[in-house]
């Protein structure tokens, strides 16, 4: 049965030209958005302000979580001249802040974890003003692909819990929610410079004591940021909906955040890991120059 979206879930689609001047652009360059990908319904929106979160290692994924519409399959190999690309076309945006995301690569021995660092370095030469998020997989937790990225030093290190403890088998059966919060805090371990961020889909079934438990939760390994979305079924493979969150209950998920102390929380029904990821980005620039004396 198809679901009726609420009133609150309508969109305004902004001019088609500019959406094709970015898509073109990213074909080029032959590079990945995960905005096509895994079917954002902000896409309209961030295309046609000229911004977009690249995806490298390809655009197949070797796991198969519920709620995602990216592909699942064997992935080709590695390409080389991913970094380069990648930063040429964040010049040739302008871009302010950067989003690099990933397919989870659990087919190589480092995770995907040397191309995450060779793009940060890329992008770091080309744009060195540029300030850098990554979105990492959890690279089955390992200590030495975590730390291959903090080495080439992001300023923004994300990687999403997705959903509360309970229904995590259900949502993403190969990832641990346990998992998750060591790898968050590892970063800080071996980083304490780097922010780190979360986010957290909902409508799955979780209950309100289960998130502000998820929230409790990331706060409790530093993480400095967290996001708060709607989930959408992108296909009718995928997980169904089971509710469709009220905004004025999404504020109130804001507040509770900010009440424990996060840096910064998104929180609302079109808000997903990189949505207008710029706005913490002020704040992660503002505290930089503050540091600076300046």
């Amino acid at each position: 049965m198809i679901q009726r979206l609420p009133e609150w879930l309508t969109i305004r689609l902004p001019r088609p030209d500019t959406i094709e001047e970015v898509k073109q652009m990213m074909r080029k360059a032959r590079l990945h958005t995960v905005c096509e990908s895994a079917r954002c319904p902000n896409l309209p929106e961030c295309w046609s302000k000229k911004t977009a979160t690249f995806m490298i290692l390809g655009d197949t994924c070797t796991r198969a979580c519920g709620f995602c519409a990216i592909k699942v399959g064997r992935p080709l190999s590695v390409d080389g001249e991913e970094p380069d690309n990648v930063a040429e076309v964040t010049r040739e945006l302008g871009l302010k802040h950067v989003v690099v995301t990933s397919v989870a690569r659990d087919d190589l021995a480092d995770e995907g974890s040397g191309q995450f660092a060779d793009t940060i370095r890329a992008i770091r030469r080309k744009c060195p003003q540029t300030i850098i998020e990554v979105l990492t997989p959890d690279f089955k937790g390992k200590r030495w692909c975590i730390k291959n990225v903090t080495d080439a030093k992001p300023e923004i290190f994300n990687h999403n819990i997705e959903t509360v403890e309970r229904l995590q088998t259900i949502v993403r059966p190969q990832a641990k929610y346990e998992r998750t919060l060591q790898v968050l805090k590892t970063v800080k371990e071996l980083d304490s410079s780097i922010y780190t961020k979360s986010g957290l889909m909902l409508g799955l079934g979780e209950s309100k004591e289960e998130v502000v438990k998820t929230l409790k939760d990331l706060r409790g390994v530093g993480v400095d940021a967290v996001t708060i979305g709607q989930y959408l079924r992108p296909t009718m493979r995928h997980l169904p909906v089971n509710t469709f969150i009220h905004p004025k209950q999404f504020e109130e998920y804001e507040k509770i955040g900010m009440d424990m102390g996060f840096a910064f929380v998104a929180s609302g029904p079109f808000i997903r890991s990189s949505y207008n990821a710029i706005e913490f980005s002020k704040k992660v620039m503002a505290e930089r120059l503050a540091a600076q004396g300046v």
